[in-house]
């Protein structure tokens, strides 16, 4: 009886005898399964896939409220309530409402940007996490997750922006011609957003826990943002320094683009120190923003959203493994 005790399916044999795994690879033209593409081929895959996630969005926000009764008006009612209880606590408690014209106005406009990049820097945190089955059964670029839910999140501001609206208009603001600042103000905040979420979404799928920590990080976020009060106001007496780090805060600067771009006149003359220049001296009516913001809020834009697209792909082959 002969054995063939050295004998192994996994070996190699014949004309292929003696190659390592690797020779064997690069001779048959085999590829690592998931391999991460560049980033060129990366940006081209992520592209072809743009319907899927602008239907893969429209079906989970469909679908988020179905079992709720009240279903798609928790879009509304929840920055209505946080506004309503804003409005108790700070505007009429802490009387802020006293130094800044048309506060309900300003407080909403605060409360439904703010929660825009919160909801999506929660959404895109667990985009990953949530997910696996999906990433784990098909092949895609994984970073359709993060951007998928940013735009769940635009969504569901398109949609709140009509009481939003009419918020406005019933606290005295007219339309004006600043409300197209509207558009390229969203537009800079989505791909802040974006970019924010696909580097939460790398560190979410590697640490699950920090999930729990980031209603903690945000709330801290939204207090040091001048939501419910005049950050302005606040740091006026701070040294520069202070003053310049504050002023630089994403969230701030988007605040004041949408805030200037629903009611110009009432936020230049608190934005300007009360519609009075440094000597005391009256400003005109109509006054636009200084250049600088809108200089910031489009480098945080870009800068945020390249540093967080390349840092989720350099983690592309790891998603759904493990």
């Amino acid at each position: 009886m002969s054995t063939v005790s050295d004998f192994s399916l996994s070996t190699p044999s014949g004309a292929d005898a003696g190659l390592t795994p690797k020779q064997l690879a690069a001779k048959y033209g085999l590829e690592v399964s998931g391999r991460r593409p560049g980033l060129t081929t990366y940006v081209k895959q992520l592209w072809a896939r743009r319907h899927f996630i602008l239907a893969f969005a429209t079906a989970r926000l469909v679908a988020q409220y179905t079992t709720a009764k009240l279903g798609q008006l928790w879009q509304v009612l929840t920055p209505l309530l946080n506004c309503s209880v804003f409005f108790l606590v700070f505007g009429v408690m802490l009387k802020s409402r006293d130094s800044i014209p048309v506060y309900l106005a300003w407080l909403c406009v605060g409360v439904f940007v703010f929660q825009f990049s919160q909801s999506a820097v929660q959404a895109g945190t667990r985009s990953i996490a949530d997910n696996l089955g999906l990433i784990r059964a098909l092949h895609f670029p994984r970073a359709c997750m993060p951007v998928a839910f940013t735009v769940i999140q635009l969504q569901q501001l398109l949609i709140s922006m009509v009481v939003l609206v009419g918020i406005v208009l019933l606290n005295g603001q007219m339309p004006h011609t600043t409300w197209l600042l509207i558009i390229p103000a969203l537009l800079l905040q989505c791909l802040f957003n974006a970019g924010l979420a696909m580097i939460m979404a790398r560190v979410g799928s590697k640490a699950s826990d920090i999930s729990q920590l980031m209603p903690f990080i945000l709330r801290t976020w939204m207090y040091i943002s001048g939501v419910m009060y005049s950050i302005q106001g606040a740091i006026a007496s701070w040294p520069p320094l202070a003053k310049t780090v504050m002023s630089l805060n994403p969230a701030t600067i988007y605040m004041d683009l949408m805030r200037y771009a629903f009611m110009p006149n009432s936020f230049s003359k608190h934005y300007y120190h009360g519609g009075k220049d440094h000597a005391g001296h009256a400003l005109p009516q109509h006054l636009t923003l200084p250049h600088h913001i809108w200089f910031t809020a489009t480098a945080w834009a870009v800068v945020v959203f390249v540093a967080g697209f390349v840092f989720f792909w350099k983690a592309e082959e790891e998603y759904g493994r493990g």
